[in-house]
């Protein structure tokens, strides 16, 4: 039975843990720098037109690249990224360099980086943002679109990877 209180932090935290989620790693590159993160929060808003939505931390200082350079690639990551995903979420505390230094990247036409072998790109520019507690979401019109192959594909479950 489900009662009506105040939501802990970390009781919201482990609920949420319950969602499985593609993870992928969002990227930019423009006249504020060159970055990517690791992210589950995102997804399909619309496909006439295409629009994405990705959730970034605002606390983060450096993730105001993304909206300072209006572009970024939604790359959704296969079962063998998982090392790649460790470097982009931060756990390795590998420099931003040594992180892209970890895979193969092309520039698309937004000048956002594109995973070369990634199961699919979005590269999106920005159309608008909604700063929203911790976080700022991004809509993303999709510019261009990369489908790769069909691999089975990494997820994030109970604070853990899992591949389907």
């Amino acid at each position: 039975m489900l009662k009506t209180n105040d939501v802990a932090p970390q009781h919201y935290r482990d609920a949420m843990a319950r969602f499985a989620g593609a993870v992928h790693v969002v990227t930019t590159d423009g006249p504020a720098g060159r970055r990517g993160v690791t992210v589950i929060a995102a997804c399909s808003v619309s496909d006439n037109p295409p629009i994405v939505l990705v959730c970034l931390n605002r606390e983060n200082v450096n993730n105001d690249f993304f909206l300072k350079n209006g572009v970024f690639a939604l790359n959704t990551l296969a079962a063998d990224h998982q090392e790649l995903s460790d470097a982009f979420s931060g756990l390795t505390r590998l420099p931003p360099d040594e992180r892209f230094a970890l895979a193969e990247w092309e520039t698309l036409s937004t000048g956002a980086p594109a995973l070369t072998d990634a199961m699919a790109v979005f590269d999106c520019q920005v159309i608008d943002t909604k700063d929203l507690a911790t976080h700022r979401i991004y809509f993303g019109k999709v510019t261009g679109l990369r489908v790769g192959a069909n691999l089975r594909p990494l997820l994030y479950h109970d604070r853990g990877y899992r591949v389907l």
